[in-house]
Protein backbone atom coordinates (compact mmCIF):
# COMPACT_ATOMS: atom_id res chain seq x y z
CA UNK A 1 0.00 0.00 0.00
CA UNK A 2 1.35 3.46 -0.57
CA UNK A 3 0.16 5.97 1.76
CA UNK A 4 0.38 9.81 0.84
CA UNK A 5 0.41 12.60 3.48
CA UNK A 6 -1.27 16.22 2.92
CA UNK A 7 -1.91 18.59 5.72
CA UNK A 8 -3.15 22.04 5.57
CA UNK A 9 -1.33 25.44 5.07
CA UNK A 10 -1.38 26.13 9.20
CA UNK A 11 1.16 23.32 9.87
CA UNK A 12 3.95 25.91 8.40
CA UNK A 13 6.24 23.37 7.13
CA UNK A 14 8.46 24.92 5.37
CA UNK A 15 7.84 24.38 1.58
CA UNK A 16 11.44 22.42 1.06
CA UNK A 17 10.69 20.32 3.98
CA UNK A 18 7.51 19.59 2.81
CA UNK A 19 9.12 18.65 -0.99
CA UNK A 20 11.92 16.50 0.77
CA UNK A 21 9.74 14.36 2.90
CA UNK A 22 6.76 14.31 -0.15
CA UNK A 23 4.24 16.40 1.95
CA UNK A 24 1.35 17.76 0.22
CA UNK A 25 -0.32 20.77 0.99
CA UNK A 26 -3.69 22.31 0.57
CA UNK A 27 -3.93 26.46 2.13
CA UNK A 28 -6.27 27.76 4.05
CA UNK A 29 -6.55 32.11 2.37
CA UNK A 30 -6.67 35.09 4.23
CA UNK A 31 -8.60 38.15 3.00
CA UNK A 32 -7.56 41.84 3.29
CA UNK A 33 -9.28 44.41 2.19
CA UNK A 34 -11.23 42.13 -0.19
CA UNK A 35 -8.27 40.87 -1.36
CA UNK A 36 -7.58 37.09 -0.92
CA UNK A 37 -4.32 35.33 -0.82
CA UNK A 38 -3.52 31.57 0.05
CA UNK A 39 -1.13 31.44 2.88
CA UNK A 40 2.55 30.06 2.19
CA UNK A 41 1.95 30.38 -1.27
CA UNK A 42 0.60 34.16 -2.71
CA UNK A 43 1.58 35.65 0.83
CA UNK A 44 4.59 34.95 3.32
CA UNK A 45 4.31 35.66 7.06
CA UNK A 46 6.46 38.44 7.05
CA UNK A 47 4.54 40.38 3.94
CA UNK A 48 1.52 39.69 6.09
CA UNK A 49 2.15 41.40 9.28
CA UNK A 50 3.17 44.15 7.28
CA UNK A 51 0.05 44.50 5.00
CA UNK A 52 -2.13 44.25 8.23
CA UNK A 53 -0.23 46.27 10.88
CA UNK A 54 -2.45 49.59 11.42
CA UNK A 55 -5.25 48.35 8.64
CA UNK A 56 -8.62 49.57 9.43
CA UNK A 57 -10.05 46.54 8.59
CA UNK A 58 -9.79 43.06 10.46
CA UNK A 59 -8.29 40.68 8.30
CA UNK A 60 -10.61 37.34 7.72
CA UNK A 61 -9.51 33.72 7.13
CA UNK A 62 -11.22 31.41 5.00
CA UNK A 63 -11.05 27.21 4.87
CA UNK A 64 -10.17 25.59 1.49
CA UNK A 65 -12.84 24.99 -0.86
CA UNK A 66 -14.14 21.28 -0.68
CA UNK A 67 -12.82 21.45 -4.76
CA UNK A 68 -9.30 21.76 -3.78
CA UNK A 69 -9.25 18.77 -1.20
CA UNK A 70 -11.17 16.71 -4.43
CA UNK A 71 -8.86 17.33 -7.12
CA UNK A 72 -5.78 16.55 -4.76
CA UNK A 73 -7.25 13.31 -4.00
CA UNK A 74 -7.76 12.93 -7.45
CA UNK A 75 -4.47 13.60 -8.31
CA UNK A 76 -2.69 11.08 -5.81
CA UNK A 77 -5.24 8.76 -6.55
CA UNK A 78 -3.33 7.74 -9.51
CA UNK A 79 0.29 7.16 -7.47
CA UNK A 80 -1.62 6.47 -4.00
CA UNK A 81 -3.79 3.65 -2.75
CA UNK A 82 -4.33 5.59 0.34
CA UNK A 83 -4.00 9.45 1.93
CA UNK A 84 -3.40 10.60 5.73
CA UNK A 85 -4.68 14.29 5.92
CA UNK A 86 -3.73 15.81 8.73
CA UNK A 87 -5.58 18.98 9.66
CA UNK A 88 -5.48 21.87 12.34
CA UNK A 89 -8.76 21.41 14.81
CA UNK A 90 -11.76 21.15 13.73
CA UNK A 91 -12.97 23.50 16.90
CA UNK A 92 -11.39 26.30 15.29
CA UNK A 93 -11.80 25.62 11.22
CA UNK A 94 -14.05 23.45 9.08
CA UNK A 95 -10.66 22.61 7.30
CA UNK A 96 -11.02 18.69 9.20
CA UNK A 97 -14.54 18.51 7.73
CA UNK A 98 -14.12 19.63 4.34
CA UNK A 99 -11.33 17.14 3.77
CA UNK A 100 -13.67 14.25 5.56
CA UNK A 101 -16.30 15.38 3.01
CA UNK A 102 -13.72 15.17 -0.55
CA UNK A 103 -12.80 11.80 0.53
CA UNK A 104 -16.41 11.11 0.17
CA UNK A 105 -16.31 12.14 -2.70
CA UNK A 106 -13.16 10.39 -4.09
CA UNK A 107 -13.04 7.24 -6.14
CA UNK A 108 -10.14 5.21 -6.88
CA UNK A 109 -8.27 5.99 -3.17
CA UNK A 110 -9.04 5.49 0.52
CA UNK A 111 -8.67 8.91 2.63
CA UNK A 112 -8.54 8.90 6.30
CA UNK A 113 -8.45 12.52 7.54
CA UNK A 114 -6.96 13.25 11.17
CA UNK A 115 -8.31 16.09 13.54
CA UNK A 116 -4.85 17.76 15.08
CA UNK A 117 -7.64 19.12 17.93
CA UNK A 118 -4.68 21.78 17.30
CA UNK A 119 -2.63 23.83 14.89
CA UNK A 120 1.18 25.27 13.53
CA UNK A 121 3.84 23.46 14.74
CA UNK A 122 2.05 21.20 17.33
CA UNK A 123 0.14 20.52 14.08
CA UNK A 124 3.63 19.70 12.22
CA UNK A 125 4.58 17.18 14.66
CA UNK A 126 1.65 14.60 13.84
CA UNK A 127 2.40 15.59 10.02
CA UNK A 128 6.26 15.14 10.20
CA UNK A 129 6.04 11.85 11.70
CA UNK A 130 3.15 10.74 9.54
CA UNK A 131 5.23 11.65 6.45
CA UNK A 132 8.59 9.02 8.63
CA UNK A 133 6.08 6.47 8.64
CA UNK A 134 4.49 6.30 5.08
CA UNK A 135 8.12 6.85 3.45
CA UNK A 136 9.09 3.20 5.89
CA UNK A 137 5.77 1.61 3.83
CA UNK A 138 3.72 2.20 6.64
CA UNK A 139 -0.41 1.59 5.83
CA UNK A 140 -2.52 4.55 6.92
CA UNK A 141 -3.64 2.75 9.42
CA UNK A 142 -0.58 2.31 11.60
CA UNK A 143 0.07 5.54 10.78
CA UNK A 144 -3.29 6.40 12.32
CA UNK A 145 -2.69 4.68 15.57
CA UNK A 146 0.59 6.44 15.89
CA UNK A 147 -1.04 9.64 15.64
CA UNK A 148 -3.40 8.76 18.45
CA UNK A 149 -1.13 7.85 20.77
CA UNK A 150 0.68 10.95 20.08
CA UNK A 151 -2.19 13.25 21.40
CA UNK A 152 -1.89 12.47 25.01
CA UNK A 153 2.06 13.91 24.39
CA UNK A 154 1.62 16.92 22.88
CA UNK A 155 1.42 20.44 24.66
CA UNK A 156 1.60 23.58 23.23
CA UNK A 157 1.35 26.58 25.14
CA UNK A 158 1.24 30.40 23.82
CA UNK A 159 0.66 33.82 25.00
CA UNK A 160 -1.22 36.81 23.22
CA UNK A 161 -0.63 40.79 23.10
CA UNK A 162 -4.08 41.49 22.47
CA UNK A 163 -6.96 39.00 23.05
CA UNK A 164 -9.15 41.16 21.27
CA UNK A 165 -7.99 39.65 17.73
CA UNK A 166 -9.00 35.99 19.41
CA UNK A 167 -12.68 37.35 20.58
CA UNK A 168 -13.40 39.41 17.25
CA UNK A 169 -12.53 36.23 15.21
CA UNK A 170 -14.95 33.77 17.51
CA UNK A 171 -11.90 31.91 19.00
CA UNK A 172 -12.48 33.04 22.48
CA UNK A 173 -15.54 34.15 24.38
CA UNK A 174 -15.96 37.64 24.62
CA UNK A 175 -15.89 37.42 28.36
CA UNK A 176 -12.22 35.71 28.47
CA UNK A 177 -10.96 38.35 26.37
CA UNK A 178 -12.79 41.10 28.40
CA UNK A 179 -11.32 40.08 31.97
CA UNK A 180 -7.94 39.76 30.14
CA UNK A 181 -8.10 43.24 28.76
CA UNK A 182 -9.28 44.45 31.96
CA UNK A 183 -6.53 43.50 34.11
CA UNK A 184 -3.56 44.25 32.07
CA UNK A 185 -3.25 40.34 31.68
CA UNK A 186 -1.04 38.01 29.55
CA UNK A 187 -2.62 34.66 29.86
CA UNK A 188 -0.94 31.53 28.96
CA UNK A 189 -3.33 29.92 26.35
CA UNK A 190 -3.67 26.01 25.46
CA UNK A 191 -6.29 23.84 23.53
CA UNK A 192 -8.73 21.88 25.19
CA UNK A 193 -11.31 20.05 23.46
CA UNK A 194 -10.59 21.60 20.00
CA UNK A 195 -10.85 25.21 21.45
CA UNK A 196 -8.57 27.76 22.52
CA UNK A 197 -8.92 28.12 26.32
CA UNK A 198 -6.91 30.40 28.69
CA UNK A 199 -4.71 28.17 31.05
CA UNK A 200 -3.81 30.89 33.48
CA UNK A 201 -3.74 34.38 34.00
CA UNK A 202 -0.74 36.19 34.54
CA UNK A 203 0.50 39.76 34.79
CA UNK A 204 3.58 40.24 32.71
CA UNK A 205 5.01 38.62 29.72
CA UNK A 206 7.85 37.69 30.90
CA UNK A 207 6.52 35.76 33.69
CA UNK A 208 3.91 34.17 31.39
CA UNK A 209 6.77 32.92 29.19
CA UNK A 210 8.33 31.60 32.38
CA UNK A 211 5.36 29.71 32.91
CA UNK A 212 4.94 28.38 29.62
CA UNK A 213 8.77 27.16 30.55
CA UNK A 214 7.86 25.43 33.65
CA UNK A 215 5.37 23.21 31.82
CA UNK A 216 7.87 22.45 29.36
CA UNK A 217 10.58 21.58 32.00
CA UNK A 218 7.94 18.69 34.22
CA UNK A 219 7.96 16.72 30.82
CA UNK A 220 11.66 17.07 30.04
CA UNK A 221 12.12 15.75 33.67
CA UNK A 222 9.96 12.66 32.75
CA UNK A 223 11.30 12.09 29.48
CA UNK A 224 14.53 10.73 28.06
CA UNK A 225 14.50 12.78 25.20
CA UNK A 226 11.72 15.48 23.45
CA UNK A 227 11.19 17.68 20.50
CA UNK A 228 10.36 21.37 20.94
CA UNK A 229 9.58 24.04 19.06
CA UNK A 230 9.17 28.08 19.78
CA UNK A 231 6.75 29.53 17.27
CA UNK A 232 6.47 33.47 16.90
CA UNK A 233 4.15 35.97 15.28
CA UNK A 234 6.62 38.30 13.88
CA UNK A 235 8.61 38.85 16.72
CA UNK A 236 11.76 36.88 15.37
CA UNK A 237 14.84 37.78 17.75
CA UNK A 238 12.66 37.62 20.97
CA UNK A 239 12.03 33.75 19.42
CA UNK A 240 15.34 33.36 19.12
CA UNK A 241 16.86 34.57 21.98
CA UNK A 242 14.51 32.52 24.11
CA UNK A 243 14.97 29.47 22.22
CA UNK A 244 18.90 29.80 22.71
CA UNK A 245 18.33 30.36 26.38
CA UNK A 246 16.01 27.15 26.78
CA UNK A 247 18.36 24.76 24.18
CA UNK A 248 20.79 25.62 26.83
CA UNK A 249 18.87 24.56 30.30
CA UNK A 250 17.29 21.19 28.85
CA UNK A 251 20.17 19.57 26.71
CA UNK A 252 17.73 16.66 26.49
CA UNK A 253 15.39 18.70 24.32
CA UNK A 254 15.66 19.32 20.73
CA UNK A 255 14.55 23.05 20.09
CA UNK A 256 13.61 24.74 16.49
CA UNK A 257 11.83 27.54 15.17
CA UNK A 258 8.65 27.85 13.74
CA UNK A 259 6.19 31.44 13.26
CA UNK A 260 2.10 31.88 13.18
CA UNK A 261 1.68 32.55 9.65
CA UNK A 262 -0.95 34.78 8.06
CA UNK A 263 -4.48 32.43 9.16
CA UNK A 264 -3.22 31.73 12.25
CA UNK A 265 -1.85 35.01 12.48
CA UNK A 266 -5.02 36.89 12.11
CA UNK A 267 -6.27 35.30 15.31
CA UNK A 268 -3.15 35.34 17.18
CA UNK A 269 -2.19 38.84 16.46
CA UNK A 270 1.60 40.31 15.97
CA UNK A 271 3.70 39.95 19.21
CA UNK A 272 1.83 36.26 20.10
CA UNK A 273 4.47 33.70 21.10
CA UNK A 274 4.16 29.72 21.72
CA UNK A 275 5.97 26.87 23.01
CA UNK A 276 5.33 23.10 22.06
CA UNK A 277 6.75 19.96 22.53
CA UNK A 278 6.14 15.94 22.49
CA UNK A 279 8.47 13.34 23.82
CA UNK A 280 10.63 11.42 21.01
Amino acid sequence: MRTAIVTDSTAYIPAEERARLNIHMIPLSVNIAGQLFAEEVDITASEFYDKVRGAKEFPKTTQPPIGEFVSLFEELAKEYDEVVTIHLSSGISGTYQGAVQAGDMVEGIDVYAFDSEISCAAQGFYVLRAAEMAAQGCSAKEILATLADMKQYIRAYFIVDDLAHLQRGGRLSSAAALIGGLLQVKPVLHFVDKVIVPFEKIRTRKKALKRAEELMAEDAKKYEAMDAVVIHANCQAEAEEWLAQLAAAYPNVTFKLSYFGPVIGTHLGEGAIGLSWIKK
